[in-house]
C-alpha cells in the first residue's frame, strides 16, 4: 500500500538552547509516516544540511506531559515555560537541547492520530514487506 498521501508533515521552528547564549532558531519538520506507524521523525534544517532524528511517537506524546525517554532522546515539558516542550538529543559527537511550542507538537500529534489511532499501529504494518526486506538483506 502506498501511504505517501497519508504522511503528516508539520513545519515548525525549534530554539537551540545553549548556556550563556540567546536561543538560536532552527527550522524543522515533524514527520509521521504510517509505513512506520510507531515512529516520528524530526528533520532539522541546519546551516550544514539536514539532520534527522527518529523516535517513538509515544515518547513525543508522553514528553508533552512528563519527562520521558532515556539515552539518546529525552522529551519533557519546559519547567520555566508551560507553553514549551524540550527535546534533548544525545549522540557520541555531542548533544543539543531544543525547545518547541507544545501547541505545535500537540497539533502535529493530533494530525498523526487522524491517520493512525494510538493502539492501532500494528494494523498498519505490512509484515510481508518487512519480511521481504529482511530476506533481501540476507541474500
Amino acid at each position: 500500500m502506498n501511504n505517501d498521501n497519508l504522511k503528516v508533515t508539520t513545519r515548525t521552528t525549534f530554539q537551540l538552547l545553549a548556556p550563556g547564549a540567546a536561543p538560536a532558531p532552527v527550522e524543522a519538520e515533524l514527520v509521521y509516516d504510517p509505513e512506520d506507524p510507531y515512529a516520528v521523525a524530526v528533520v532539522f534544517h541546519t546551516g550544514t544540511g539536514r539532520v534527522e532524528w527518529m523516535f517513538a511517537r509515544d515518547l513525543l506524546a508522553d514528553g508533552l506531559l512528563t519527562p520521558s525517554g532515556e539515552g539518546d532522546i529525552l522529551v519533557r515539558p519546559a519547567s520555566d515555560d508551560p507553553e514549551r516542550v524540550l527535546v534533548e538529543l544525545n549522540a557520541p559527537t555531542g548533544f543539543a537541547i531544543l525547545s518547541a511550542l507544545a501547541e505545535d507538537v500537540a497539533a502535529f500529534l493530533d494530525s498523526s492520530y487522524d491517520v493512525v489511532q494510538p493502539g492501532e499501529e500494528d494494523l498498519w504494518i505490512d509484515f510481508d514487506r518487512e519480511l521481504q526486506k529482511l530476506v533481501s538483506t540476507i541474500d
